[in-house]
């Protein structure tokens, strides 16, 4: 019989994910909080925005809270790596 330990990150009563190891737990819990701490900063703005599409915006801000943070400070963007296609990568291998 084999011992799993999990992690799971609770809010509200509701399991929002499991994890293997608490460190990816606590970071998830982390981005979770800057999320509910960007909800009421976003529905103060002007934009008329239903509250799906604010909770939507919020989380997409907290889990790349890196990249804005850079961006923020006046850094440039950073660009994703480009998405090599089936057929580039069976070149390569070849």
């Amino acid at each position: 019989m084999a011992v799993i330990t999990q992690f799971v990150v609770v809010r509200d009563g509701v399991e929002k994910m499991t994890f293997a190891s608490k460190k990816e737990a606590d970071a998830y819990d982390r981005m979770l909080d800057v999320a509910d701490n960007l909800i009421p900063f976003l529905q103060q703005s002007e934009l008329e925005l239903e509250d799906s599409t604010v909770e939507k915006l919020a989380f997409y801000l907290a889990s790349h809270k890196d990249t804005l943070s850079n961006l923020l400070k006046g850094g440039a963007p950073v660009k994703a790596p480009a998405k090599r296609s089936k057929k580039s990568e069976s070149e390569t291998q070849q």
